[in-house]
């Protein structure tokens, strides 16, 4: 596909800033209930009296059939598929199954039995075929930036719109939370699961509506229908393999969804549990952090990109990141105002480094489209892999493992405080060494035409 294409063909020019909008919303769903899924699932489950476990594995399962699906899904897509078919047919499947993964055991009402084992069963089938949806909505989704543009600034530039509205969706959602924690009462579990419900619900009304405005507003790429139309030769998967780039931007990804999500997983258990904050602080403190995002996000949809500025972005974003989880795994209960404070600079943190990240990915993609959706897929295979089996040690290390009680009494060091201070920052330190040394290729630079801020 990179044959015969030069730097004046309108490809290469910068994209509007309608289709810019009309692509940055078409991740909402999936981005409103990933928020939710990494969130509230594991205080979910445990709320309603799973083991740590067997809430473990219910989030390994989803994980799993996700990293798998992002893999065929991926290979679906370079051979026969239209970005938008798959999008729409993911997103169908994500809002009829969401609802039930926070919903109440129906096969345990089916079969009369309630027990621990026929839960997290009942509970793992449902995130497995949530996840399968999502899959699929977020591989045709992130691969279909690269056949839309070839402008390298463009692309960019979308990626950080898609990052913004998922700071949006992750809003959205904390702001529903933040209602239904705050004024419906919690006692039985049927009251807990009632909560979930009505977050679950009103997830998946936001999301469908700017999905909604996504088919609408786009149209299938023409770079995509053009390459199969002139009968490009699909790139075989050992193409990718045998780039050292692929497997540094694959390393850095992976690492910077490990930061995000981990951090995401155990946010509410920290500030609950070690920092003895209200109720409301579960929302409260996440929507600190994604308004900081948003702005960033915006803020670098303003920048021209070039692979110097890249790398820079995500050091920057790293270096954040090592500095709050210093702070998280320091920060005594007598002082958890503090938070609130790192919550910013978390928010900063986990702009740069998603956008960069995922923007890596289409400095790699280049010209070579018919590729492009193997690489978002199984990029994606190894980041929902590696992150399940992080969060499902995790998760079961916090009903083995006591406390470790640090001299001073205020507070101690546990799995809460491991999984959103240390792991991250670890994550993030790995992440900048390989990004330093990279060697990223130098994109065409064609300005954007106008300002995305006015």
């Amino acid at each position: 596909m990179s044959r015969g294409t030069t730097d004046d063909d309108p490809c290469t020019k910068p994209v509007g800033r309608c289709d810019i909008f009309y692509y940055g919303v078409g991740h909402m769903l999936n981005d409103v209930t990933s928020a939710c899924w990494f969130t509230y699932l594991l205080v979910f489950l445990t709320d309603i009296g799973l083991p740590p476990s067997d809430a473990a594995i219910v989030m390994l399962s989803g994980q799993i059939a996700d990293g798998f699906t992002t893999i065929f899904a991926g290979e679906l897509i370079d051979r026969y598929g239209s970005f938008k078919i798959w999008h729409g047919a993911g997103s169908l499947l994500v809002a009829v199954s969401f609802s039930s993964v926070f919903g109440g055991c129906l096969p345990c009402k089916v079969i009369g039995s309630y027990s621990s084992t026929t839960r997290t069963i009942s509970y793992s089938l449902f995130a497995a075929i949530f996840n399968v949806g999502w899959a699929a909505t977020q591989v045709s989704h992130m691969s279909m930036v690269n056949c839309i543009t070839l402008n390298s600034t463009s692309r960019v530039v979308m990626t950080s719109c898609r990052n913004a509205f998922t700071m949006v969706a992750n809003l959205g959602l904390y702001v529903v939370a933040f209602v239904v924690f705050k004024f419906n009462t919690r006692g039985s579990i049927i009251d807990v699961e009632s909560q979930y419900r009505w977050i679950a619900y009103a997830s998946i009304f936001i999301g469908c509506c700017f999905v909604s405005v996504f088919h609408l507003g786009t149209a299938e790429p023409r770079l995509k229908r053009e390459a199969h139309e002139k009968g490009y030769a699909r790139i075989s998967w050992t193409y990718w393999f045998q780039k050292l780039l692929y497997h540094q931007v694959a390393l850095v990804y992976v690492l910077t969804r490990l930061v995000t999500n981990v951090s995401q997983a155990f946010l509410a258990f920290y500030v609950i549990n070690e920092l003895r904050m209200d109720q409301s602080s579960k929302a409260l403190v996440p929507a600190v952090i994604y308004v900081c995002s948003f702005v960033t996000s915006i803020i670098l949809q303003e920048i021209t990109w070039n692979s110097q500025r890249l790398k820079v972005s995500y050091s920057a974003g790293g270096l954040l990141w090592m500095i709050s989880g210093v702070g998280i795994l320091f920060l005594p209960s007598s002082m958890k105002a503090f938070m609130y404070l790192l919550s910013v600079v978390i928010g900063v943190a986990n702009a740069l480094m998603m956008v960069s990240a995922v923007s890596m990915q289409s400095f790699l993609v280049g010209r070579d489209l018919n590729g492009c959706a193997f690489v978002y897929g199984s990029l994606s295979f190894l980041d929902k892999i590696l992150c399940g089996l992080a969060l499902s040690v995790l998760e079961s290390y916090q009903s083995s493992t006591p406390e470790v009680r640090n001299c001073h009494p205020v507070f101690s060091f546990s799995v809460n405080r491991y999984g959103l201070g240390l792991v991250p920052a670890v994550s993030a330190l790995v992440g900048v060494l390989v990004t330093l040394s990279m060697k990223l290729p130098e994109p065409t630079l064609t300005p954007l035409m106008a300002p995305l801020l006015e």
